[in-house]
């Protein structure tokens, strides 16, 4: 999936008292998925799983 990795994404977080809600966004095609995790876990952590849950939504609705 070389055409993927390639993909524009942008990262929205957002703190909900002891926790954190990350959106990863696919530039190209708006499509939107969310994680929550605690606010204590570090941001590269939280968007490396919101971006492989997007990465799975785009290659579902393939």
């Amino acid at each position: 999936m070389p055409a993927e990795d390639k993909r524009e994404v942008y990262f929205e977080h957002i703190r909900l008292g002891s926790a954190v809600r990350v959106a990863a966004i696919d530039a190209a095609t708006g499509t939107e998925v969310t994680v929550m995790g605690p606010a204590t876990a570090s941001q590269a952590d939280l968007e490396r799983l919101a971006l492989s849950k997007l990465k799975a939504r785009l290659e579902r609705d393939l």
